[in-house]
């Protein structure tokens, strides 16, 4: 079928096409009168093809599907979806630095000078170094995670690897590349949009969304752990509390009781939440996948697996060279200063070109 851009002649053809569906409409001549020939008879069955044909030649494309039909019948939910969680994104953002500081001030005010006063020296600089090196990697790793762009393809040049082309932005992609259809554009090596950074994880934040996530999950259980008998006896005082008549504490008793409770109902649940999120991400990363890749690949397997093949992941390079290549270790030195250290360094490569695990004469079924 011929497609013009003119308006001009789409309307042409419109009015064409209702002009001979109202023809078929038309009654017919029967000797010397006029009349209908019933419904049920063959003249409704043509008009109500007709019909079709007319309505279907209205948004006719070679290319469509039902899966074209159905993205393009969501399209406003996606729109409404996609709005939202940008919105909420700032949301969330500021939920996390509210809680981590009502547990900061929480440590200060009520379970420090706990610590200061009743364990022995070692265990005070225990604690001191230990809360205050988490402390700062949580901080560190979020900020940057947050601030830090992911990597986009470049759009000037054209000379890149690529392995299609996005039909959102109309720009070649480089492989493990996709679209974020939050922040409305393409993303290097993209793992997912992540509303608690209000920020895409790629290629050049992804360490660090990482290592917050795993030194939050260590933050948290440290002061599970650490302020657990303080919870028991906070929780059994706030019990008393509601007893028949209740004991005569103090309001600022009674203040720090209730905080020592939020503090372990948060730290708890956090723990348990995002030790989930982080041990899946490690699994991830120890396979060479991201998790838009492993949706990828896990249609893969299936697909070659009924054709009697094998996939192989091109991005698996092993387990620790996959962990030293997502955290720039280079030397034995770096695990300590770029690992268990704040560190700024860029990740290895470029995010668009990427070294593959096989060669043209291996057996990989692309």
């Amino acid at each position: 079928m011929r497609v013009s851009s003119s308006w001009r002649w789409q309307l042409s053809r419109a009015m064409r096409l209702a002009l001979c569906w109202c023809r078929l409409c038309r009654p017919q001549k029967r000797g010397r009168g006029w009349g209908f020939k019933p419904w049920v008879s063959g003249r409704s069955l043509e008009l109500w093809s007709y019909s079709k044909l007319l309505l279907r030649s209205l948004y006719f494309n070679s290319l469509s599907n039902a899966d074209t039909l159905l993205d393009c019948a969501f399209e406003p939910v996606y729109w409404i979806v996609d709005n939202v969680t940008r919105w909420f994104g700032v949301v969330f953002v500021c939920l996390v630095v509210l809680l981590t500081t009502s547990v900061v001030v929480i440590i200060y005010l009520f379970v420090l000078p706990t610590i200061l006063r009743t364990y022995p020296l070692p265990w005070v600089v225990w604690h001191l170094c230990c809360g205050h090196w988490l402390l700062l990697m949580v901080v560190f790793h979020y900020y940057k995670a947050t601030t830090t762009s992911p990597g986009h393809p470049p759009k000037d040049k054209v000379h890149i690897p690529t392995v299609s082309m996005c039909k959102k932005c109309i720009t070649p992609k480089p492989p493990r590349t996709h679209h974020c259809s939050i922040c409305n554009t393409c993303v290097l090596k993209m793992d997912h949009h992540c509303p608690w950074l209000n920020n895409c994880v790629g290629h050049f934040n992804h360490r660090y969304f990482l290592s917050f996530c795993l030194y939050m999950t260590l933050g948290c259980i440290y002061c599970s752990s650490s302020s657990k008998e303080l919870f028991l006896e906070a929780y059994s005082a706030i019990e008393r509390y509601y007893q028949t008549p209740p004991p005569p504490d103090a309001v600022q008793e009674t203040t720090a009781y209730k905080s020592i409770i939020f503090l372990w109902v948060l730290t708890s649940s956090v723990a348990v939440a995002l030790g989930g999120l982080t041990l899946w991400h490690i699994i991830l990363i120890s396979r060479g996948e991201s998790s838009v890749e492993r949706h990828i690949n896990k249609k893969e397997i299936a697909r070659l697996r009924e054709k009697g093949k094998v996939f192989k992941n091109p991005y698996h390079h092993g387990t620790i060279n996959n962990w030293k290549l997502l955290l720039g270790v280079e030397k034995r030195s770096h695990w300590f200063t770029r690992v268990l250290l704040p560190s700024s360094h860029l990740p290895n490569g470029n995010g668009i070109m990427w070294d593959c695990t096989f060669t043209r004469r291996d057996p990989m079924a692309i």
